[in-house]
């Protein structure tokens, strides 16, 4: 029996106190530009969790649960077509939950060659603009708002 993707990720804005935001390129789609993303391996695991794992497995980045900035703000999007058959026959939506984590600058970068190719740092303009999924932009134009540290986003 094959498995299936769960149908609910995060996604990660990295980012230094300056609002340099990195940004990695999927190695299976040369020139899409990304923040950290990845799906919950189980239904039950914490959503801070599965962005701590990701951040590491993608980057190289050690950060602890408690590090990340929970936004409170989850986008449900449609699953590009060249990446349904991960989910189960009929799923066709993402709920994605949007975190952020603040790293000094020059953090080093490890990536998962199998997954990503490149790397950079760019001003978190730049970033939005770079970035192929509309979500992702949006949450990268969002960061100066949520860019105060860890806990809980501001009212």
């Amino acid at each position: 029996m094959p498995s299936f993707k769960i149908p609910e990720s995060v996604l990660v804005v990295i980012h230094t106190p300056q609002l340099e935001v990195l940004l990695i390129e999927r190695a299976d789609q040369p020139g899409f530009w990304q923040s950290v993303t990845g799906s919950l391996d189980t239904l039950d695991e914490p959503l801070a969790l599965t962005a701590a794992r990701e951040v590491l497995e993608e980057t190289g980045i050690s950060a602890r649960p408690e590090d990340f900035r929970d936004w409170a703000l989850a986008n449900v999007y449609e699953i590009y077509p060249v990446w349904r058959h991960r989910y189960a026959p009929g799923v066709t939506h993402n709920t994605e939950h949007v975190f952020s984590l603040c790293v000094p600058p020059g953090t080093a970068v490890t990536l998962s060659p199998r997954e990503h190719s490149a790397w950079q740092w760019l001003s978190w303009r730049e970033a939005a603009d770079r970035c192929f999924s509309p979500s992702n932009a949006e949450a990268v134009l969002m960061l100066p708002k949520f860019a105060a540290g860890p806990g809980p986003a501001p009212a």
